[in-house]
C-alpha cells in the first residue's frame, strides 16, 4: 500500500442501481452445504419484556451463570440463577439519543474486560446527542466509553464513565456498535460508513482517484467510519505513550508509522452489524445496500471491498476491480447470501458465532448466523477451501414464543449460542426476548 495515497479507489462508473443489476446480474441462492441439512432446532426462552434487545454478554468471570442484554433504549439487563433482574443492571437511557420507531441508533454493545473479576471494566458503545466537536448538520456523536465497577454488583451506577472516543457521525443510520476483545487482550470496536446511501454525501470522504470515489470505507486518513478499530485499553498515550489518548495503540496496527488512523485494523465495511472470536479467527458481518449480505473473515490490515464491491461483486457498473490501485487485494467474503432467490436470502445479515458446545453436536465448529428481515430464519456454515462459503438453512421448529426479527447472538463459555429476538421492527414494547438455541 502506498502511504502517499489517502484512499483505496478503483476505476468504476457512476450509476448505482441500473449499472448495479448489470454487473451483478439476476441474484441466486447460491451452494448450500449437505452437512448441515436435515436437522432443525429450536428456542428455550431465556428471558423476555425487553425493547430491543441488541447484544448479549457472558463475562468469563461468572461462568457462565450471568447474562448481561443490552437494550437499546440505553439499558443492560442481568439474567443470573434467580432469573431475569427486576432492576436494570446499568442505566445511561440519560446519555443516549432518544429513540421511538424505527432507529439505529442507541446503546449498541458492550464489552466486558477479560479481567473484569478482578478490575471491575466494562465497555460501552452508544449513539450520544452531538457533542462538541460534531458538526451541527450531523445526526449524533459515536461514543465508546468505560466504566469501573464492584465486579459482584446486581446493578451499577454510570458515575465513573470516561469517554474513550467520539467520532461524529453525519447520519442515523450504519452505526454498527459491537465490541469485543479478542485473543490478544485488545478491544476491537466497529465502526459503520456514517449513514445514508452509496457512502456519499454530508460526511462521506469525496477522496478521488482514477475519477471514482470510494468513500469513507476506502479512505483511512480523514475519519475513523467504515472500519473496525483495534486499542489497548491497558495503557494510555497511543503508540509511543506520548499522545494525548486516554488508550494506547498497538505496535503492530497495520498503519502504525505509515499514512492513516494508527487506531484502525481493517477497512472497507459499510455497517458492520455482530462480531466474533472463535480462537484466532475474526468473524465480522457487514450489512450490503440493495443486492449481497456478507461476512469476512477479517484479518489485519484488510480492505473488504466497500464502496468499490457489495459482497464479492462490482458495486458500480463497468469494470469490476479486486484490487486497489496500489495493489492491495480488496478480499472477498467468506459467506455472501442475496437479497432474493430460491436458497439463502435477505435483507439484513445478522453476524453470529462459531458453535463450541454440546448440546447440538451436529453443529460444531459451524458459524451461525441470521437475517434480520427474513422471518427469523437461521443459517450455518463450515469453513471451506473455496469462497463464498456453502451456506445452510437451519430450520426453527420450535421458537418458544420468540419474535420473528432475529437483532443478535451470545455465546456463553460453554459455546452454547443465544439468540436476540423481537415481534417488531420498530423500537418499543416488551417482544423483545433472550432465547438459546436447543436441539429438537
Amino acid at each position: 500500500m502506498d502511504g502517499s495515497r489517502r484512499g483505496f479507489l478503483a476505476a468504476a462508473g457512476t450509476a448505482f442501481m441500473s449499472g448495479l443489476a448489470g454487473c451483478l446480474g439476476a441474484p441466486s441462492g447460491g451452494d448450500t452445504d449437505d452437512s448441515l441439512d436435515g436437522f432443525g432446532v429450536g428456542f428455550e426462552t431465556i428471558a423476555t419484556g425487553f425493547a430491543s434487545p441488541v447484544d448479549v454478554a457472558f463475562p468469563e468471570a461468572f461462568d457462565g451463570t450471568r447474562a448481561f442484554v443490552v437494550d437499546q433504549p440505553g439499558r443492560i439487563w442481568l439474567h443470573d440463577e434467580s432469573g431475569l433482574r427486576s432492576n436494570a443492571y446499568l442505566d445511561i437511557t440519560d446519555r443516549v439519543v432518544d429513540l421511538g420507531g424505527y432507529d439505529e441508533r442507541g446503546f449498541l454493545g458492550v464489552a466486558f474486560h477479560p479481567e473484569f473479576a478482578d478490575n471491575g471494566r466494562l465497555f460501552l458503545r452508544y449513539s450520544a446527542p452531538k457533542r462538541a466537536g460534531t458538526p451541527s448538520n450531523y445526526s449524533h456523536t459515536f461514543v465508546l466509553s468505560e466504566l469501573t465497577v464492584d465486579p459482584s454488583a446486581t446493578t451499577v451506577a454510570p458515575e465513573s464513565e470516561r469517554t474513550l472516543l467520539e467520532i461524529p457521525e453525519p447520519q442515523s443510520n450504519h452505526n454498527a456498535g459491537a465490541v469485543t476483545f479478542g485473543p490478544d487482550g485488545y478491544l476491537y470496536v466497529a465502526v459503520g460508513d456514517g449513514g445514508g446511501a452509496n457512502d456519499e454525501g454530508r460526511g462521506h470522504v469525496d477522496d478521488w482517484y482514477d475519477a471514482v470515489t470510494g468513500g469513507n470505507g476506502q479512505d483511512v486518513t480523514q475519519n475513523l467510519l467504515g472500519s473496525i478499530l483495534r486499542i489497548d485499553v491497558d495503557t494510555e498515550g497511543g503508540v509511543a505513550g506520548d499522545e494525548d489518548k486516554p488508550y494506547g495503540i498497538p505496535e503492530d496496527n497495520p498503519l502504525v508509522g505509515r499514512h492513516g488512523f494508527d487506531e484502525l485494523y481493517a477497512w472497507g465495511l459499510r455497517n458492520p452489524w455482530r462480531m466474533s472470536f472463535d480462537g484466532e479467527d475474526f468473524y465480522v458481518a457487514d450489512v450490503g445496500q440493495g443486492a449481497w449480505e456478507e461476512v469476512n473473515l477479517v484479518e489485519k490490515g484488510g480492505n473488504y471491498g466497500w464502496n468499490v464491491r457489495e459482497g464479492a461483486h462490482c458495486f458500480r457498473a463497468g469494470e469490476c476491480p479486486t484490487e486497489t490501485p496500489d495493489g492491495d487485494p480488496l478480499v472477498d467474503p467468506v459467506l455472501e447470501y442475496p437479497h432474493s432467490g430460491s436458497g439463502p436470502s435477505g435483507i439484513a445479515v445478522i453476524g453470529g458465532y462459531v458453535y463450541r458446545g454440546e448440546s447440538i453436536p451436529a453443529l460444531d465448529g459451524a458459524y451461525v448466523f441470521a437475517d434480520w428481515r427474513s422471518g427469523g430464519r437461521l443459517f450455518a456454515a463450515r469453513p471451506s477451501d473455496t469462497r463464498p462459503w456453502p451456506i445452510a438453512e437451519l430450520p426453527v421448529e420450535d421458537r418458544d414464543g420468540a419474535g420473528k426479527n432475529v437483532l443478535a447472538f451470545g455465546r456463553d463459555p460453554a459455546g452454547e449460542l443465544y439468540v436476540c429476538t423481537s415481534a417488531q421492527s420498530l423500537i418499543g414494547g416488551s417482544s423483545g426476548m433472550l432465547s438459546r438455541l436447543t436441539s429438537v
